[in-house]
């Protein structure tokens, strides 16, 4: 599949390499594993450049495959033999001094298990020599939460080191759109909501999609749920490792979440324990989930529901985890009959998001949310405010544009509205036909 997208990531990145041409500079790249940090990076830096990949095995055999790279890609004959990373970096900073490249170290969290020690003595290694150096350091890694504690941990070595920072997201709704017209011009509405409803933008998933001439909303669920098929595991693949031991937890709280149970104590009355402390880290530790409050509310609202954010990990936890069991005995067609069965309620929460998105790119508002009232009353799907220009828009979404309800949606914009005296409201009805 062509690149697609990332022109103002390539366009930082690019700029910061030629920053480093005259002084040393540390940018951190994170973002989940399948988003294209790797791609966005070659795509980005030109030579010369060294690419590190850590995987978990001894130091010193890290080191003697990385010496290999260092030879070939500097064209230089390294002195001896180094065991140590911190002795290959002591190098490599020190050959910076003498002419620029970059030096790019994928999975960077993956340190933590072979030798924690190397993040102090980096630390110490850069402090040194960046005031001399004229190396671009870029340090990428999937596993969000250890990213995060590295660099932004007041405790951590490397604290407030990096000059830089990305936070990869998922390519934008409009991209999506043109990946999927560039292989099949005739595809419709259903089909582009189908693969953002299975993909979520993330590249990689796409790929393989469009690989699988996964062109129309059929042939997209037929290859997510088809006999070894990548995604059967990818969710579980995906996490595994951020969660460690007590993945099991976690799971059937983002299982919840993915079927409609949406507050603490309904997450609490099945599970039967205080989630608490895990709800937390999933929304500030791990970022899976995000807190949805109605807009206007006040703070400390207890109004407060929790949603998943990457689609294609709503549509595993949904779907695919909670029927393991069929998955396991290869009963896809189960599974199959009862994502049509729910498709109308579940691909239409997967549209609020689009449009969603959609409004966040027109760049028109300062506050987008949704709305309801205690008892889940008067419920409005988008709300979109410009404060500058005292623009309300108020929005119902169903994926059949014979259900929406104009009346209904007046008389709750005119409850809105209350709040909000001054201000213009727009009522519009939006369905996959407006895709």
């Amino acid at each position: 599949m062509d690149f697609y997208g990332r022109e103002r990531e390539i366009g930082q990145i690019g700029e910061w390499d030629r920053l480093a041409h005259k002084s040393a500079q540390m940018t951190v790249i994170a973002g989940r594993r399948r988003i294209g940090k790797t791609t966005l990076i070659r795509r980005a830096l030109k030579e010369p450049s060294l690419y590190f990949f850590v995987v978990k095995k001894s130091e010193a055999l890290l080191c003697e495959e990385f010496l290999g790279l260092i030879k070939g890609g500097l064209g230089v004959d390294v002195p001896g033999e180094f065991r140590r990373f911190r002795d290959v970096f002591k190098y490599l900073l020190i050959q910076s001094e003498i002419r620029h490249f970059s030096l790019i170290i994928d999975e960077f969290q993956e340190f933590y298990g072979i030798n924690s020690a190397v993040y102090s003595e980096m630390q110490n290694l850069w402090d040194t020599y960046k005031n001399t150096s004229k190396m671009h350091l870029v340090l990428c890694g999937s596993v969000y939460s250890l990213m995060k504690r590295i660099f932004e941990d007041a405790h951590e070595p490397l604290f407030q080191r990096a000059n830089h920072r990305i936070i990869l997201k998922p390519l934008g709704v409009d991209i999506q759109k043109q990946i999927l017209l560039d292989h099949h011009p005739k595809s419709g509405n259903e089909d582009l909501l189908a693969l953002y409803m299975v993909s979520g933008g993330v590249p990689r998933y796409i790929e393989l999609l469009m690989e699988a001439k996964a062109y129309t909303k059929k042939r997209i669920l037929d290859v997510v749920l088809e006999e070894n098929s990548f995604f059967l595991d990818e969710g579980r693949n995906v996490l595994i490792e951020e969660f460690g031991k007590d993945y099991a937890t976690f799971f059937s709280i983002l299982s919840l979440v993915a079927s409609s149970k949406t507050s603490r104590p309904e997450i609490e009355s099945v599970i039967g324990q205080s989630v608490g402390p895990q709800i937390e880290r999933l929304e500030n530790e791990f970022r899976l989930i995000r807190r949805v409050i109605p807009i206007f509310a006040k703070p400390g609202t207890r109004q407060i529901r929790y949603a998943i954010e990457d689609n294609f990990r709503k549509l595993w936890f949904r779907y695919i985890y909670k029927y393991r069991s069929a998955i396991e005995i290869g009963n896809y067609a189960y599974v199959r009959e009862i994502i049509e069965r729910d498709y109308s309620t579940y691909a239409g929460l997967v549209l609020e998001k689009y449009f969603r998105e959609k409004l966040m790119q027109s760049g028109e508002y300062s506050a987008i949310g949704t709305y309801w009232e205690k008892g889940n009353l008067n419920e409005v799907d988008l709300v979109a405010v410009n404060d500058d220009k005292k623009r309300m828009l108020v929005g119902e979404v169903k994926l059949n544009p014979k259900e929406l309800r104009l009346s209904e949606m007046e008389r709750k914009a005119a409850a809105l509205s209350a709040s909000r005296p001054k201000y213009k409201v727009e009522t519009v009805g939006f369905s996959v036909k407006d895709m």
